[in-house]
Formats: C-alpha cells, sequence, structure tokens
C-alpha cells in the first residue's frame, strides 16, 4: 500500500498545486500593481503638482476692470528724475485707462533733495510777520510730469509743514538710523490755517489743469494714521479729515475725497481705528462744519503681508494680506449707508516696508526674482474673490513700489525697476494690462481656494489658480504656480480646456508669455553676467532685451473643434503664463 498514490492523495497535491499558482499569480499582480504606482509616483514626480483647467467664454462674470492699476511711493521728487519718467510712461501704456499714482510727502517742508523715505516740496511757509506764503513750483513739477505722462494723481495731502507744525523740531527723520516720526507727523497748529493750505492748493490745481482733469482725480488726508505717521490721537485726525475734506469740497465741490487709508485692519486696534472714522464720517459732527458727518466719496484703508527667512529661504505670507483685506471689506461691508461707496486699498504689499533692502532685510530678496510677481497675480485672484464675497465694489488696489534713483542694481528694494532695468514685477502688470473686456468662468483642480489661503496661505500644494477674460476677438487666460515657500519644486503640468469660442473662430493664433527663470526676466541675466554694478553697454542692451515681457514660444495656429481649444503645457514653480487666443 505504501506505493500506491490514492485518488485522495492526488486530489489534495491538485489543491496544492492550484493554490500555489493561484499564490504566485496574486504576487505577480501586486508586483505589477507597486510598480503601476511607482511608475505614476515617478511621472507625478516629474511634472510636479496636476492641474485641469477649465475656461467657459459663454459664462460672464462682469467687466474686467483695472483696479491693479494702481501703484505709489514714498519719494515725490523722484516723479521728474530721469528713470521717474520714464516708469512713469510705462506705467500709462499698461491700461487704456489712466493709471493712478499716490506719492507721500508732498507738503513736507525741504529743498526737494530726495532721500529713502523722504520727499519734500516746501509748499507752505509763513513770512517774519506769521503770514502765510504759498509756493507751488515743486508741486507743480510732481503733478505736470503726472499730466505729461497721461497718469492721474491719487493725491495724499500730507505731511504737515514746519510752519504749521505743533512739535516741528526735530524735523526731517534720519533714515535708516533712527525713526521717522518726526516734526513732520503732528498735527497742525491752526487747524483753520491747515484747511486754507489745502483750499489754496486745491483752487491752484484748478486753475493750472482745469476742473474736469481735477475732478478725475482722487484725493486723501495723510497716511496710515493709526500708526507712527500721525502723532496725534485718532480724535485730532478726524479734525485733520474735516479741514482738509471740507476745504477741498469748497474749492471743488466735484472733488473725490476719502480715507483713512488706515493699516492692518486684520489688527484690533487697526479695525477699531477705521470703525471709527467710518462713523464719525457718517454720523460724527464735523470738527470744521460743525454739522453731521463729513465727506466721503470713497473708502481707503491699507492691507499687508509679512514674510521671513525660515532653514534659509524666503517665505512668504499671503494669509496675513489676505486677512488685512477681508476684515478691511467686513467692516465696510458693515454699514449699510456705504454700500454704493468705492474701496481702494491704497497700499496693498506682500509687507510693508519699500524701502528696506534685502542686503539688511533677506526676506525682502523676493521682490528681484519671479516670486514677486506669481505672488502678485494670485493675491489680485484672492482680492477679487474677497470683494465679490463681501459685496464691495473695489476700485483700486494700490502696489507700492516705484524706483529709486542711484541706488544699486537689484538692491532688493520694492521697485518695479533698477537703475531703468524693468525687474520681472513689471511684466506681471503688463499681463494685466493685456486681458481686457468681461472676466469668464475660470476653474483650476489645482488652485488652493480662498477659504485655505485665509486659514493656513499657500504652505502645503502651491497655488495654481487661473482668471480669464474674453473680448470681441480675443480670450486672454492668466494661469499661475504660486507658493509661500521659495523653494525649488517640479513643474506643474497643466491641462487647459477652453470651452464655447464663437462659431466662425475655426482657426486661432495662440500667444503665450511667460514669467520664469529664463522669460521676461531681467535679474537673472544680471546674475549670470557677474551681477556688474557698472554694466557695460552691451550688457545694458542685454538687461533691456531680457526686462520686457517675452513670448514662451513663437505664436502658433490651432484648430477648435466644436468651438474648443485643448492645450497642455509645463508651468515651473514661482512662474506666470498669459495665453492668447485670439480668433
Amino acid at each position: 500500500m505504501h506505493g500506491i498514490v490514492t485518488g485522495t492523495q492526488i486530489n489534495a497535491e491538485k489543491r496544492r498545486s492550484n493554490a500555489f499558482r493561484d499564490l504566485r499569480s496574486s504576487a505577480f499582480i501586486c508586483v505589477l500593481l507597486i510598480c503601476l504606482l511607482l511608475l505614476c509616483l515617478c511621472s507625478a514626480a516629474a511634472f510636479g503638482q496636476e492641474a485641469a483647467i477649465k475656461v467657459d467664454l459663454t459664462a460672464g462674470q462682469g467687466a474686467w476692470r483695472p483696479v491693479w492699476c494702481f501703484f505709489g511711493y514714498d519719494e515725490p521728487n523722484y516723479t521728474y528724475m530721469k528713470h521717474g519718467r520714464e516708469l512713469l510712461g510705462e506705467l500709462a501704456a499698461l491700461s487704456p485707462v489712466p493709471a493712478y499714482i499716490r506719492a507721500h510727502n508732498l507738503l513736507t517742508s525741504g529743498d526737494g533733495t530726495p532721500a529713502l523715505k523722504w520727499g519734500s516740496t516746501n509748499a507752505y511757509r509763513e513770512d517774519a510777520n506769521g503770514r502765510p506764503v504759498y509756493d507751488w513750483t515743486i508741486l507743480d513739477r510732481i503733478f505736470d510730469t503726472y499730466r505729461d505722462a497721461r497718469v492721474r494723481p491719487l493725491v495724499e495731502i500730507g505731511f504737515m509743514p514746519e510752519a504749521l507744525s505743533v512739535k516741528p523740531q526735530p524735523y526731517r527723520h534720519t533714515w535708516p538710523n533712527g525713526g521717522i516720526s518726526t516734526g513732520w507727523a503732528y498735527p497742525p497748529k491752526d487747524y483753520v490755517r491747515w484747511g486754507e493750505l489745502v483750499y489754496q492748493w486745491v483752487r491752484h490745481a484748478v486753475e493750472r489743469y482745469g476742473a474736469e482733469e481735477v475732478a478725475s482725480w482722487y484725493w486723501e488726508v495723510w497716511n496710515e494714521p493709526n500708526i507712527g505717521y500721525w502723532r496725534g490721537s485718532p480724535e485730532e485726525y478726524c479734525k485733520l479729515y474735516d479741514y482738509a475734506a471740507d476745504a477741498v469740497k469748497r474749492a471743488l465741490p466735484r472733488a473725490r475725497i476719502g480715507g483713512p487709508h488706515s493699516t492692518g485692519p486684520g489688527d484690533p486696534k487697526a479695525a477699531a481705528f477705521l470703525r471709527a472714522f467710518l462713523e464719525h464720517c457718517i454720523r460724527g459732527t464735523n470738527f470744521a462744519t460743525g454739522k453731521t458727518g463729513a465727506p466721503l466719496d470713497y473708502v481707503g484703508f491699507h492691507a499687508k503681508g509679512s514674510p521671513k527667512t525660515a532653514d534659509g529661504r524666503v517665505q512668504m505670507n499671503i494669509r496675513k494680506q489676505a486677512q488685512d483685506i477681508a476684515q478691511g471689506f467686513a467692516i465696510v461691508a458693515s454699514f449699510p449707508e456705504l454700500s454704493a461707496k468705492p474701496v481702494i486699498i491704497g497700499e496693498s504689499d506682500p509687507e510693508g516696508c519699500a524701502a528696506c533692502p534685502a542686503t539688511t532685510h533677506p526676506q525682502n530678496e523676493y521682490r528681484n526674482g519671479t516670486v514677486y510677481p506669481t505672488y502678485t497675480a494670485a493675491m489680485l485672484d484672492a482680492t477679487l474673490r474677497l470683494a465679490e464675497r463681501h459685496g464691495i465694489k473695489l476700485e483700486g488696489a494700490v502696489t507700492w513700489a516705484f524706483e529709486f534713483e542711484d541706488q544699486p542694481w537689484f538692491a532688493g528694494f520694492r521697485t518695479l525697476a533698477t537703475n531703468g532695468i524693468d525687474k520681472p514685477v513689471l511684466n506681471v502688470f503688463r499681463m494685466f494690462g493685456l486681458m481686457r473686456g468681461e472676466r469668464v468662468q475660470a476653474e483650476s483642480t489645482a488652485a488652493a481656494g480662498l477659504d485655505a489661503i485665509l486659514e493656513a496661505g499657500v504652505r502645503g500644494r502651491p497655488d495654481i489658480g487661473v482668471i480669464a477674460t474674453r473680448n470681441t476677438h480675443e480670450a486672454s487666460i492668466l494661469v499661475w504656480n504660486y507658493h509661500d515657500d521659495d523653494s525649488e519644486a517640479q513643474d506643474a503640468a497643466v491641462q487647459l480646456d477652453v470651452r464655447h469660442l464663437p462659431p466662425s473662430a475655426r482657426r486661432v493664433q495662440l500667444r503665450h508669455y511667460r514669467i520664469d527663470r529664463t522669460h521676461s526676466n531681467s535679474y537673472t541675466v544680471w546674475k549670470e553676467m557677474g551681477s556688474p554694478q557698472n554694466p557695460s553697454p552691451e550688457q545694458l542692451s542685454r538687461l533691456e532685451a531680457a526686462a520686457g515681457l517675452q513670448l514662451l514660444a513663437p505664436p502658433e495656429w490651432l484648430w477648435s473643434d466644436k468651438g474648443r481649444v485643448a492645450l497642455s503645457f509645463r508651468l515651473p514653480r514661482h512662474a506666470v503664463s498669459l495665453l492668447q487666443l485670439s480668433y
């Protein structure tokens, strides 16, 4: 019997063999699945985040208004210098409607010599008998330059002339070796004379530029009166505002004036200041007229981010700026009386010190490269969405950046140009300016989302966002790849699907503009040259060629399929693309 194999044994052996075969098959399948998973992961790693973007050209979302075309700076005397004039001309060319320019120190006493965080016009002094003497020479030079460049001023009424200050000495501050709140930051010794100065200034502007032109300007009183720019009390600021606003309206009743241009409404004290000022303008007793309320043609406040360095790299904080804007909008929306009033974010920036270079503030290195334009695109989108959420009539958002004369190349100031060479950030405004007509629905599967930005910024996955517009014969799609960390990452893989082109749009021309490390970027070219502080004529020519907005590739023709165009492209971290489809 030992040499005989029974049927039971054969069946058992078959079962063991089948089980082993099944086991090997299962193991093979598991290995195959693991390999496929690894392949997918490697593929994802090669391209970074994936984004599917859909644009519906029939889903209109209101006019595309150039709310971004507002700029400002501390130093008004740079306005009429060589590079200042050049830059104003470039800003005027950004948009079919005039850019607005805001500057500090328009009434500050001095001989007009500029310096960082300083400027002067000597518009007011008093003679030996204490009588007012008005001198508009330097102010005219500034405003004539605006007129000639075809830009318009957002006129900041400030700061306090030396002869009017209740504490004139010391008058001029010493930056950066001391505080800036000196004699120019104090209340007037005579509010009637303060009002008369403003009245004479506005009347002179009307005589020189015409009532229609001046009526198109915006006026404001002071800058950030809730912090060190104002050494009086909140009540004294309301008094300052009342006398100035009354003077502006007496000189030109149609003039537009607003405020308070306080900063940081995300902070409880700053929020309380803004609320108290709005309450005063609506229901308070006017210090100048004794009547109820004060003129308020628009509401202005400021919003700032707060970058830092972390592990040797720059880390932005888009959350802080978005929260400031959200809280400011919420405060304005809480007053039913202001529901129709425009809002201007009088300074809207990644941080608060334009004249702090990266050499002493390393977190400001973001200003030279592509982080700044990418942040600006993401922040514009968040600002527009916040305005929609709170029912705000957003009129403008001022980028507090201009240029500094006779400073080192790419020193890391918050500027749009360095020594006459445009920085990458200016090109994102050129992209904005190329977008015309009506905003349309655009969605990205890799967008961070407004609520996520308000909650935590962009610290995990990047924000690959989109804004799209349509015009009669053109669609424009702006796409950015933003992250708070200025660190290396893989390119994103973007799939773009544009739907509902007009039936006549069978053949479509694509122009793809790009800001990244090698396009529209004078900074990387300058570094490749060895960072020269005295570029040769040949080097200047190369820098000028690299400074403008550039195409990623030559224009190409595409065929639409039943009103639909689909295409794909790679988008590096901290890069911006503008795709224009013409038909």
